[in-house]
């Protein structure tokens, strides 16, 4: 069974950056369609942006749009999201989290993902 875990979070400066990693482990990773979520205390968890298990495809919020980059490194078995130009806006819990259905599909929608990570935290601070 699939199991994940975030790393890369910390405290940062805004206009900098990070990059933040999703790793799979108990499965591969790129059999799932992969999500980043975040959620800021007294806020709703909001998906930042996903990538399908096999094509590749990609989607974000419009909050990030041009900000946020998600991609596959299927050598370590992990999705990373490289965040640019950090806003305090951004501070929050970020989570990933996999959907296993066969469907070369990713939804921005939390319901859809069975498997998350505990979380990493972001703080934009300067």
């Amino acid at each position: 069974q699939l199991q994940l875990k975030e790393s890369g979070g910390g405290l940062v400066q805004p206009g900098g950056s990070l990059r933040l990693s999703c790793e799979g482990s108990g499965d591969t990773l790129d059999s799932y369609n992969v999500a980043w979520f975040r959620q800021a205390p007294g806020k709703e968890r909001e998906a930042v942006s996903c990538i399908t298990r096999r094509d590749g495809a990609t989607k974000y919020a419009d909050s990030v749009q041009g900000r946020f980059i998600i991609s596959k490194d299927n050598t370590r078995g992990t999705v990373d999201l490289r965040i640019e130009t950090l806003k305090p806006e951004d501070t929050g819990v970020y989570y990933c989290a996999g959907d296993p259905t066969f469907l070369d599909i990713c939804y921005m929608v939390a319901p859809y993902y069975n498997f998350w990570g505990q979380g990493t935290q972001v703080t934009v601070s300067s």
